[in-house]
């Protein structure tokens, strides 16, 4: 490695070096103005830091790193019986505390880093981006008086080139540890049109793509303003938090003002599609438009009306009436509720992480068994809908 390669640590994304959006350009998640809107939306256990890699003054990499402070009452949110309290005494042993994660926290897939292929090989970069995670570590040791306890690299395909380091995996003493699949639609590029999408459907999942259509015909959907989003917050807020906390364990809440301070930072990039019944909000999704991929994003919904309008799976229908109808490539529908995605159209696309706890060789062990107890790889029937 070459002694003009170094690191440079940020806190603010008003510091970043101008060169940052070159590296960023093939992902939004990584790009200033989605950085600088979540800096006024973060959740309040998660905070930020920039890492450039510089190879003498020339910017060659940069990354993401997230601490998040873990807390009981935020990771679960039912904790009713004695075996669910006796559960979470055990793992707040080990997972109580300062986490640091190389990546999003907050939306499925691998947006942590980027780096200059020409300037940099993978080995060099991921050594000089762990030097920015040591340095990251003792800044918040200085500041805050507060040892980081667990690092984690997430999210990575099983076909991503990272995977070729095991030696530097093995030497940081980072476990690799499966997780739910990322689930994703490829779309046709034939299609133009949502009824291109409904003549590749079987007929039993046509009749299900038309009944769910019949009873959301109450239902007016509406793409939200700024100024939509500022009157809505209340309602938008109470609508994701009921979907949030029936996930049951979770790692951190939303503040109200997300999704507005999102708007405002990517403007058209960012689409909150809003579900009315009688002029009142009853659901709620999100798309992120990054290059030719559509993500989607957190949602909401009323769940007493939700088998009635059949609110979620009309929301799957839009995203892809939306990714079909722009065009894009992909929807990444990311790692919740696979059977239903399948349904769809969407297709398992197994990811994995690389994990450490920074006490002990016993701690680790531990901590692999609850990542996969957080994070279970529930069985579920994958469904095929196209002819």
């Amino acid at each position: 490695m070459s002694y003009l390669n170094y690191v440079k640590i940020y806190s603010n994304v008003n510091e970043l070096p101008k060169d940052w959006n070159v590296l960023a350009a093939q992902d939004v998640f990584l790009q200033t103005q989605f950085l600088e809107g979540l800096e006024h939306c973060y959740p309040e256990n998660i905070t930020a830091y920039y890492v450039g890699v510089f190879k003498g003054e020339e910017l060659v990499g940069i990354a993401i790193l997230q601490r998040v402070k873990m807390y009981l009452d935020s990771i679960f949110r039912d904790n009713s019986t004695l075996i669910k309290q006796q559960t979470t005494a055990l793992i707040s042993k080990i997972v109580k505390g300062n986490i640091l994660v190389l990546g999003n926290l907050m939306h499925t897939g691998q947006h942590g880093f980027a780096f200059n292929t020409k300037a940099l090989s993978y080995s060099e970069f991921l050594e000089l981006a762990y030097k920015g995670i040591e340095e990251v570590s003792k800044l918040i040791k200085t500041n805050f008086g507060k040892t980081i306890r667990i690092i984690t690299f997430k999210d990575y395909f099983l076909d991503d080139a990272i995977h070729n380091e095991t030696q530097f995996f093995e030497q940081k003493k980072l476990y690799q540890i499966q997780v739910q699949p990322n689930m994703v639609f490829n779309l046709n590029t034939d299609w133009s049109t949502t009824d291109d999408y409904k003549s590749a459907l079987h007929k039993k999942y046509k009749r299900r793509y038309s009944a769910a259509l019949k009873k959301k015909v109450s239902i007016v959907s509406v793409s939200l303003t700024l100024e939509d989003l500022k009157t809505y917050e209340t309602a938008i807020f109470k609508l994701y938090k009921s979907v949030s906390d029936n996930a049951g364990v979770n790692s951190f809440v939303l503040p109200s003002n997300h999704f507005y301070e999102l708007k405002k930072a990517l403007g058209k990039q960012f689409n909150l599609i809003g579900y009315f019944k009688d002029n009142v909000l009853v659901g709620f999704f999100t798309l992120i438009e990054n290059k030719s991929v559509l993500e989607t994003y957190f949602l909401g919904y009323n769940s007493k009306l939700n088998h009635k309008h059949q609110l979620y799976l009309n929301m799957l229908y839009d995203m892809i009436d939306f990714g079909v109808t722009n065009p894009f490539k992909s929807i990444v529908f990311a790692r919740t509720a696979m059977e239903i995605k399948s349904s769809v159209g969407a297709k398992p696309k197994p990811m994995v992480l690389y994990v450490k706890h920074t006490n002990n060789t016993f701690a680790n062990v531990l901590l692999k068994a609850i990542v996969k107890y957080l994070n279970p790889l529930k069985p579920w029937q994958e469904r095929h809908p196209f002819k």
